[in-house]
């Protein structure tokens, strides 16, 4: 048996010690009984974002705006790789236009922009839309 992973709630922002061998059994909060890994991005926001950047699973981050274009173009994308990615990696959304001052925290300068995070970190940034091949090279690129 493997050391269990720690994966915070996206709803309530609890940690959750998961077996990995159990991440693909749809695990559920211990706190408020969601579930754990959803299979698509969860909302991130200034209130929540600290708490999801903990945590054994990576987090891709998708920061966009409604006003934009190819970041609209981009999320059907995005919610193909959260499907694709899902017990692998975690994958959120931030809406830049509704969190200015995060958005500004983390210095983007265009959107959509991605920026991988693993423990905590930030390990990898890629700005503009990519296709969903584009966009699991790039993810298996920083793995290397």
């Amino acid at each position: 048996m493997s050391q269990p992973l720690l994966i915070p709630c996206p709803q309530c922002n609890g940690l959750n010690r998961i077996p990995a061998e159990r991440l693909a059994d749809a695990p559920r909060c211990g706190r408020c009984k969601s579930e754990v890994l959803p299979g698509q991005p969860i909302e991130l926001n200034q209130g929540n974002f600290a708490s999801q950047l903990k945590g054994d699973l990576p987090l891709l981050v998708d920061v966009w705006a409604s006003w934009c274009g190819p970041c609209r173009a981009f999320a059907p994308t995005f919610a193909q790789a959260a499907s694709r990615l899902n017990g692998r990696y975690r994958l959120g959304k931030l809406d830049s236009e509704a969190n200015p001052q995060l958005s500004a925290q983390l210095a983007i300068r265009s959107i959509p922009s991605l920026i991988l995070f693993s423990a905590g970190k930030e390990v990898a940034r890629q700005s503009g839309a990519m296709s969903l091949p584009q966009l699991l090279a790039w993810i298996d690129q920083q793995n290397r």
